[in-house]
């Protein structure tokens, strides 16, 4: 059994980042995200039920909480 006792992820090394869903495009899936320190990014949310206000978790590009 593997055990991961750290804040990133065990294949790549990247941490999830909490974003704000500024707008979405349902058609294919993607989300316009903001982070705190105002950064924007296209992020793919099919894994998750998000909308425009909603938080999400993002890493490498996916929306994953």
């Amino acid at each position: 059994m593997t055990r991961c006792d750290s804040d990133a992820c065990i294949t790549c090394g990247d941490v999830a980042i909490p974003m704000r869903v500024i707008v979405v495009d349902e058609a294919r899936c993607l989300a316009l995200c903001e982070s705190a320190e105002g950064a924007r990014e296209t992020v793919e949310i099919a894994l998750v039920d998000a909308g425009p206000g909603d938080e999400v978790l993002v890493h490498a590009g996916t929306a994953i909480a």
